[in-house]
């Protein structure tokens, strides 16, 4: 009994940790993904209300994957632009994992 608690706790730490994902993005590299995203004229997909980390993207919003130009930190993501704000997204799940404004 003890050993299926055990693994029970286990599971949710694990998944806990999944659903915590945080991306780290410096000063510097914001500014560069914000200024790519400006210079290539992305159309933006408007959504109300803005966008927080770990809210669910509606299937119809349409996933970018990321430039390379951004680095491999980054590969992983996909993103789209809201007009004010470029949102990281985890593909997978669809979840936001950073917002850069």
């Amino acid at each position: 009994m003890k050993s299926i608690i055990a693994a029970a706790a286990a599971a949710l730490v694990i998944s806990g940790q999944a659903v915590a994902q945080t991306v780290v993005i410096d000063p510097e590299q914001r500014i560069a993904i914000k200024e790519y995203v400006m210079k290539e004229r992305l159309r933006p997909h408007k959504l109300e209300p803005r966008m927080k980390v770990g809210a669910t993207i509606p299937n119809d919003v349409e996933l970018a994957p990321v430039p390379e130009i951004w680095g491999p930190s980054f590969r992983s993501y996909r993103y789209f632009y809201t007009g004010d704000d470029v949102v990281l997204v985890d593909p997978s799940s669809r979840r936001v994992v950073e917002v850069i404004d």
